[in-house]
């Protein structure tokens, strides 16, 4: 893999992006698209295009979103305990003791899932996943005092992020659907900058994909192309917090 598209790859999957809160990621892929396309601008719904030779046909547009499935705090118990609402589609099965960072105002803070122990689960309780009520995020606050001194409602939460490089150059990470798509129309970019194209080409890197794909149907509107193109890892692996 080409050096610099490695480490930028790598700086998406670092990098927190819920669904509706893509700020941080988007400015790193404005930064990388201003190096090769011709212009680079950004949507009132948040996505960012990046075009190379603008005003030409036909329009070509290939497009992956960078947001990520994440929690938001909803309720902080006595105890010091976030109860949360999913933002997207999770699988329990995946989220269940996971190692969580909650992203306040003040920085990032650890957490972990946690549920009800399982000496303590009914019958009943034992044949079925929880649901969203079911769980609570453990920060290890003291009680509802201290939390509240780190955390606010409403705040976000996400897998704890990173990437881990395996044999065969093979990679696992939280958020890889779909930072490797929208990596993977960035990379496009970079190798076509350059060359000679027949009609604009526009990149774009797409906001709100695990709430209702908003940001795809917004920039193609806008967009208008004759081709459209989505690239979208999901399929490779439906895990969303160890996709590959």
């Amino acid at each position: 893999m080409h050096e610099m598209s490695r480490q930028f790859l790598q700086q998406l999957l670092e990098t927190p992006s819920p669904s509706g809160y893509e700020g941080r990621i988007q400015e790193q892929i404005r930064t990388w698209a201003r190096q090769f396309a011709d212009e680079v601008a950004t949507d009132r719904h948040g996505n960012v295009i990046a075009v190379r030779n603008p005003g030409q046909q036909p329009r070509v547009m290939f497009a992956g979103h960078c947001d990520q499935l994440a929690l938001m705090i909803q309720y902080i118990d006595d105890q010091g305990f976030l109860y949360v609402q999913p933002m997207g589609g999770w699988d329990m099965m995946i989220l269940l003791g996971q190692k969580l960072t909650v992203w306040t105002a003040r920085g990032p803070i650890p957490g972990v899932v946690a549920r009800k122990a399982p000496h303590l689960l009914t019958a009943d309780e034992r044949k079925k996943l929880p649901e969203f009520t079911d769980i609570w995020v453990d920060i290890g606050a003291t009680g509802r005092e201290q939390a509240e001194q780190l955390v606010s409602i409403g705040d976000t939460i996400t897998v704890e992020l990173g990437v881990r490089w395996l044999h065969n150059d093979l990679a696992v990470g939280a958020g890889m659907d779909d930072k490797v798509g929208v990596w993977v129309v960035m990379e496009a970019l970079r190798l076509l900058h350059g060359q000679p194209l027949n009609g604009s080409f526009y990149f774009v890197s797409t906001v709100q994909e695990e709430i209702g794909l908003r940001g795809a149907t917004t920039s193609a509107y806008g967009i208008h192309p004759a081709v459209g193109i989505a690239i979208d890892v999901t399929h490779a692996t439906d895990t969303p917090g160890s996709d590959r």
